[in-house]
């Protein structure tokens, strides 16, 4: 997921670039959105992770 952030992160900036109209605000958008999603799954991963850890 976290590779999708950076390909719209940079497809944002090209847009920025370029000075196109409604792009660069909707890729940053994306990515922002792509970014959050996959650091809340992380986190999830992590406590899930930590609570299944070992136990004796």
């Amino acid at each position: 997921m976290s590779g999708w952030a950076v390909t719209f992160l940079v497809a944002a900036l090209v847009a920025a670039m370029l000075a196109f109209g409604g792009v660069p605000g909707l890729a940053t958008m994306a990515a922002r959105i792509v970014f959050f999603a996959s650091f809340v799954a992380a986190v999830v991963t992590g406590l899930i992770a930590m609570s299944k850890g070992r136990r004796s």
